[in-house]
């Protein structure tokens, strides 16, 4: 009966863990989730497919005009089609150096693939510099399925602190490191666009999206292994409690 009811609770933490975890990974999401106030960076959107009987079969990322990011480069996804729409902003925008900015890429919309059920696909862009006067941005974004379905990831955050339905995939942006910011100043000064980006890329491979799932993998391993410790120490303990 006591080893019984330890395998009971073993077992319920592993689905409250495993539940905890699942919806997170559900949503489209941007990775890594931080990036350098003035800098460049690489993100991917994390796009998994939520439905058993669709497949998601375009995507549309749409990027802030309150903002805009005066470069941005896609990297190729086999088997899909990705074009920048770039279009005049509702108002222009005084950028960091005192420009003014009028035009800039709106959206970018990925097609002709498929993501099936039970997979995921990222799909990534190269962008900068990233503003210097905000602490994130924004960038809603549709999921269409086969059939026709259309998913809306453009809920705010709740203000009790809970996560929306639908969240909209959010970058953090963070000061820059002190030994670095002269550096990443220079290199956004002096190096045309292209340099910046492949800098930007190597800057970013160390917060990598498979670092992140592997991050999550070990948080869940390590509260399995934990419960499970307690339980052989208790019952371990009930072993020698008749000899005392």
């Amino acid at each position: 009966m006591f080893y019984r009811r330890i395998g009971t609770v073993a077992a319920a933490a592993l689905a409250l863990t495993v539940g905890l975890a699942l919806p997170a990974l559900a949503h489209v999401t941007i990775n890594p989730g931080t990036a350098e106030k003035g800098g460049w960076t690489k993100l991917a959107f994390r796009v998994p497919n939520e439905r058993d009987d669709a497949s998601t079969t375009k995507l549309v990322v749409t990027f802030p005009t309150d903002h805009p990011l005066p470069f941005v480069s896609v990297k190729p996804v086999p088997g899909w089609k990705a074009e920048l729409t770039e279009g005049k902003l509702p108002e222009p925008v005084v950028a960091d150096d005192g420009d003014k900015v009028t035009e800039s890429v709106l959206k970018v919309t990925w097609t002709g693939g498929k993501i099936e059920p039970g997979q995921f696909q990222e799909f990534e862009v190269s962008v900068g510099p990233l503003p210097k006067d905000v602490d994130e941005i924004a960038f809603p974004t549709e999921q269409t399925y086969t059939g026709g379905e259309v998913v809306k990831w453009a809920d705010a955050p709740k203000s009790d602190g809970t996560e929306a339905e639908h969240p909209i995939p959010t970058l953090k942006l963070v000061a820059a490191a002190s030994g670095e910011v002269h550096a990443g100043m220079a290199m956004t000064t002096a190096a045309p666009p292209a340099a910046q980006q492949t800098v930007a890329v190597m800057k970013q491979s160390a917060s990598s999206p498979a670092s992140d799932g592997t991050a999550r993998i070990m948080g869940v391993a390590g509260i399995i292994v934990g419960l499970l410790g307690g339980g052989l120490g208790l019952i371990s303990l009930r072993r020698r409690s008749p000899a005392a």
